[in-house]
């Protein structure tokens, strides 16, 4: 069968993108599914859960609810809650068994913010996709629900760079470090050491009030594909211009800050993306696109390798191309979890740990790899 893993893991779903993507916002979410499905979020998909809190709930969804489709539990549960804990938004997230029920999501938020006075999104997420979409939707609803449309850029001056919103941070790409030693921190001193100002951060590390200063950029950077439906969103509301790319290695950092330069004057969207390949290369990045492409781009610039090529099975993966494409791979760099694919014959393989697909099993292992870090951990793993 096609689109089944037997051997390969599959990527966090869409449901748990939503509540990454808002876990830090102050908002009240809730996972429509039976009790104790939450555990697989909280505790292979959300670093953060044991060290910051946040309210993110599940429904216990029972057999008899859904082969009755009685709404009414949920909604009553969840305008309670909200009574009690005051959030700043409500949200509530799909699951399988609300997908084959035909659950209205929009709907049901509908006549939960009429009866509790909060703002409420209704996501119909269903689990079959990965995390990127999830957080992508979530993010682009609360920007256009409470971003004010009234801000703007001031003119930049003479010689002085533009601000930024790096867009689409999560712990599913990113995942967290200690004592500040994270690539979240660590992207953010590279764009600030460069004369970047981090207007805000979406969504890790940026209070609430800051996210809704995101008006003030001058250019939005998509770091990672959650952020490109929040970029479309902040276009629509103030015409920010987009750059898509993640600042991965000497050269690839110069040519992602030389694209956002460029969008703060010209006001286009630019995309730092990866490079062009023709059949037979045996150079292989897995994983996240955006965060692929730039590593494929590093590896092209700065260690002269061609042909690298980028594998991005987010949604709907297929193991048996994943299979084919390796086969005649002499180098591959990828989550551990994708050991199994490797070719018969010799094939390096470098492990950068993905937190979306192989949850907390490797999370002490993931390296800096932002900016300059890139090409220390890369020269250590290939001993150039």
């Amino acid at each position: 069968m096609r689109q089944t893993c037997a051997i390969l893991s599959t990527y966090a779903a869409d449901v748990s993108g939503v509540c990454s993507a808002l876990y830090e916002m102050g908002g009240m979410t809730v996972m429509h599914d039976a009790s104790g499905c939450n555990s697989t979020y909280n505790t292979h998909d959300e670093p953060r859960w044991y060290d910051t809190p946040s309210m993110v709930f599940i429904s216990a969804l029972a057999e008899v609810d859904a082969l009755m489709g009685d709404d009414e539990k949920v909604i009553g549960d969840v305008c309670r809650a909200a009574g009690e804990l005051r959030p700043r938004f409500i949200a509530l997230a799909g699951t399988p068994i609300p997908m084959m029920m035909g659950t209205d999501f929009k709907g049901i938020a509908r006549l939960i913010e009429e009866r509790t006075g909060i703002p409420t999104f209704g996501f119909a997420t269903n689990g079959m996709n990965s995390y990127s979409r999830g957080a992508g939707m979530a993010l682009a609803a609360v920007a256009r629900r409470f971003c004010a449309p009234s801000l703007a850029a001031a003119p930049l001056k003479a010689g002085e760079r533009p601000s930024v919103n790096l867009l689409g941070v999560t712990p599913l790409d990113f995942s967290i470090g200690e004592g500040g030693r994270g690539n979240v921190e660590a992207m953010r001193r590279v764009f600030e050491d460069a004369g970047f100002r981090v207007n805000s951060c979406w969504a890790m590390n940026s209070p609430w009030e800051e996210l809704m200063r995101a008006g003030l950029a001058h250019v939005n950077v998509v770091v990672s594909s959650c952020g490109a439906p929040l970029a479309a969103a902040l276009r629509e509301i103030y015409g920010t211009p987009a750059v898509t790319g993640l600042p991965v290695g000497d050269s690839v950092t110069r040519e992602l800050f030389a694209l956002i330069d460029e969008a703060a004057r010209d006001g286009g969207d630019l995309s730092l993306t990866a490079p062009i390949t023709e059949p037979g290369g045996k150079v292989f990045v897995i994983g996240e696109p955006v965060q692929s492409a730039a590593i494929a781009r590093a590896l092209e610039r700065d260690y002269a390798m061609r042909n690298v090529r980028v594998l991005a099975p987010l949604d709907f993966p297929d193991e048996d191309e994943v299979f084919r494409a390796l086969r005649e791979a002499r180098l591959v760099i990828a989550d551990p979890l994708y050991r199994p694919a490797l070719p018969k014959h010799y094939c390096r393989f470098v492990a950068l740990p993905h937190e979306g697909y192989s949850g907390r099993i490797f999370r002490d292992d993931i390296p800096l790899f932002m900016g300059g870090e890139f090409n220390k951990w890369i020269e250590r793993e290939l001993v150039l």
